[in-house]
């Protein structure tokens, strides 16, 4: 069962540097050719400072994790766990060269009914990535759905 004490409740992330070489892997992997991931006089030549990330290249977040960082305890069970979908807002250009810190908010916690039956508890939660200057780069909305029934395939 969600622990509804979060609501409100803010936590640090990891803070991590961009590098350019991991820049261009995860625009490999996403089979992304375009060569402003790849080359900096690429990225100039259309008015960026460097390198850019690719948009979704923030979710390796979940990867600069060391033991002071304090992630929000749910308290759900990971067997009644669905993803309920992720928004991004895109404020600014993250390049490579940046150092990104992120904070996690929690900023909405609520029930509904299934049409089967059950409750499903809703959890949103807002990450702010922000650079080395302090300012703001990247908004994600996340939402986390815990059911009373366990979720079914197909």
């Amino acid at each position: 069962m969600v622990d509804k004490n979060l609501l409100g409740k803010e936590f640090p992330g990891p803070t991590w540097d961009i590098e350019k070489g991991k820049i261009g892997e995860f625009a490999k992997a996403i089979e992304d050719p375009n060569p402003i991931f790849y080359d900096e006089a690429a990225a100039k030549a259309v008015g960026l400072e460097g390198v850019p990330a690719p948009l979704t290249f923030l979710v390796t977040e979940m990867f600069h994790f060391d033991e002071s960082i304090s992630r929000p305890d749910y308290k759900v069970d990971m067997n009644r766990v669905l993803d309920g979908g992720t928004e991004f807002e895109y404020i600014k250009p993250v390049l490579a060269g940046d150092t990104i810190t992120s904070s996690t908010k929690v900023v909405d916690i609520y029930e509904k009914t299934g049409k089967r039956g059950g409750t499903m508890t809703f959890v949103v939660a807002e990450t702010t990535y922000t650079n080395q200057k302090g300012e703001a780069c990247v908004k994600s909305r996340g939402t986390l759905i815990e059911t009373s029934q366990a979720p079914t395939s197909g």
